[in-house]
């Protein structure tokens, strides 16, 4: 028979308790200490982390600026044809992209009610003309009858005939004169309306302004055509399509540097692989606002010998602003570096943790953009292994590259971009 003690025991089911040294726990979190302290030793006897340097050796190149905006090609010269009458299309003589002559017959117009009217005009005039005979002949009947009655009164001393036959004779011949004067102007508004009438009925016919090419059509025979105060267009024709102009709407923090006759090259969807030469014709004064966004429309002369562009085709124009050769330039991430202090890089290398935890970046992120406005400017060049500052006076920038002058600079000069802590 067990003893009560062990009896006990095997009752509960519990088992004696094992010594310390034979616990895995114990062993775990000593070979975890015993790595730490030998990181620490390792990374602690390497000293104050170096930085380096990332340079790049000052030289000298050419800068160009460019200005880029998006337009629309259009003819020099663009008309928009109409009829001032109001009427019915008889025939139309030309189609689309046909080349017209200044003065050829584009549109008839029904000439039936117009013929009427020119016809009912000179009859008109032709009345009008009778009356004035008639009127011619009463005044000269007048005028001698008053001259026999002043002779008559004359060789009678006065006595005859009375005063009151001599001013009836009197205002008879000057009524008659009037007469005159009235069927005169009753014919010379005759003959204008007669002049009207025709002047409507050559109009009829409606030819070209100028020599050109047909880009739209928007009539065909039998359309009714009503004239009003804004002509309906019936015909669009350009002049030359040898030769075009480009609108482009450029942004108001670019049209500072824009002037006339400088060069400029675009492109077109229809051919992504070729440019096209263009030269600022002129910068407009006058703003447009869309979507309170403020644009100058600048028009470029564009040359189209080869007939390869056509008028409303949508084009994206670069404009060389300023240009400069054999000039100093430095990286534009030369101008926004700042190099790091060398009290916080053996700080952060003294520290486990500190080198566990993500650093900042040593630059400012790299962000590309045209810097116009010149001025004094700090970068830093690679000194004997040491960084030094350096004071500049930047020019124009391209995006990617920055012209820069100063006393102190010589090319060849390494002049630091970036930062990196060596691990």
């Amino acid at each position: 028979m067990l003893p009560k003690n062990e009896a006990l025991k095997n009752l509960l089911g519990s088992k004696p308790m094992q010594p310390w040294y034979r616990r895995k726990l114990w062993w775990i979190l000593a070979a975890g200490v015993v790595l730490l302290v030998a990181l620490w030793v390792v990374l602690g006897s390497r000293g104050p982390v170096q930085p380096t340097y990332v340079t790049e050796p000052l030289a000298r190149g050419n800068l160009t600026l460019t200005v880029t905006a998006n337009g629309t090609l259009q003819p020099v010269r663009q008309v928009n044809v109409g009829s001032e009458l109001s009427g019915t299309v008889r025939a139309v003589h030309v189609e689309v992209n046909d080349r017209v002559r200044k003065g050829q017959v584009l549109i008839e117009l029904d000439t039936s009610k117009l013929e009427d009217q020119v016809k009912h005009a000179r009859a008109a005039l032709v009345a009008a003309q009778a009356q004035l005979l008639q009127a011619e002949a009463s005044a000269r009947e007048s005028k001698a009858q008053l001259a026999r009655l002043e002779e008559v009164f004359r060789l009678s001393n006065g006595g005859l005939p009375s005063a009151t036959d001599m001013d009836a004779a009197r205002a008879t011949a000057a009524r008659t004169a009037a007469a005159v004067q009235s069927a005169q102007a009753a014919v010379d508004q005759a003959r204008a309306n007669l002049a009207t009438n025709q002047t409507n009925l050559s109009k009829a016919a409606i030819t070209s302004p100028m020599d050109g090419v047909v880009l739209t059509r928007s009539v065909d025979p039998g359309n009714a055509v009503a004239a009003s105060l804004q002509a309906v267009t019936l015909l669009t024709i350009a002049q030359d399509l040898r030769e075009l102009k480009l609108d482009v709407n450029v942004d108001e923090a670019d049209v500072g540097v824009l002037r006339e006759a400088q060069k400029a090259s675009f492109t077109v969807s229809s051919y992504p692989g070729r440019r096209y030469p263009g030269m600022v014709q002129r910068v407009a004064f006058g703003s447009t606002k869309t979507d309170n966004v403020v644009t100058y429309t600048t028009t470029l002369g564009v040359d189209n010998s080869d007939l390869t562009l056509r008028p409303g085709m949508t084009a994206t124009a670069s404009i060389v602003a300023v240009e400069r050769t054999d000039v100093l330039r430095v990286p534009n991430t030369a101008l926004r570096f700042m190099p790091t202090q060398p009290e916080a890089q053996a700080n952060g290398g003294s520290s486990i943790v500190s080198k566990m935890l993500p650093r900042a970046p040593a630059t400012a992120p790299k962000t590309a953009r045209i810097e116009r406005r010149g001025g004094p400017r700090q970068i830093w060049v690679l000194d004997n292994g040491q960084p030094r500052a350096v004071q500049v006076v930047t020019g124009i920038s391209d995006g990617r590259m920055t012209e820069v002058t100063g006393d102190e600079l010589k090319e060849g000069m390494l002049v630091i971009t970036e930062q990196k802590v060596a691990k």
